[in-house]
């Protein structure tokens, strides 16, 4: 699996989990009159979105992102894994994640709400993630794919030549003279 692929789905992955908990504490709040828990919830998830826009600033995407990146081995060949399976094995934690707050938020509405804030600074500070590690393949004209692992081992990601990314690119033909 590419690894921009796997940033993708996780920004992704985590915002929709983000919505549904933020649905689930407003409903539960809502239900049991709870005007504290919303008040509470809203001015932690504006706090929450903040902060994520300030993580997720260009200069601290670039710091995250080339740790991970300079730790890449190299290879000729791609993972043998499924795509599908790679993101499984490395983004349960976030199902996990959705299932156990969400549980917990019909006893505790607060927990959703706290939950649901850390799941926006979460998306808004990995945001770019995505597109620097993108910036980086076309620059380099690589691919970086994830090795698989389990979620609970570090993150491990192979490096390999890019499709056609080792030519430069065609230049143009001058115009043909004109004549008068």
């Amino acid at each position: 699996m590419l690894f921009c692929d796997l940033l993708r789905v996780t920004v992704l992955l985590v915002a929709a989990v983000a919505t549904v908990l933020g649905a689930i504490s407003v409903v539960i709040a809502n239900r049991d009159a709870d005007d504290v828990a919303l008040v509470v919830g809203a001015a932690w998830w504006f706090a929450a979105a903040a902060l994520g826009l300030w993580f997720g600033r260009s200069s601290r995407t670039a710091e995250a992102v080339g740790t991970v990146l300079a730790g890449a081995r190299t290879a000729t060949s791609l993972p043998p894994e499924s795509p599908g399976r790679i993101a499984f094995l490395r983004l349960w934690p976030i199902g996990a994640f959705a299932l156990i707050v969400g549980g917990l938020a019909w006893v505790w509405p607060q927990v959703a709400a706290i939950g649901a804030g850390y799941a926006i600074f979460v998306a808004l500070a990995w945001r770019r993630r995505e597109a620097a590690v993108t910036a980086i393949e076309e620059r380099d004209g690589v691919r970086f794919y994830v090795e698989p692992s389990s979620a609970l081992e570090p993150l491990r990601l192979i490096r390999t030549p890019g499709l056609y990314r080792d030519r430069p690119p065609a230049a143009k033909a001058p115009p043909p003279p004109t004549v008068e």
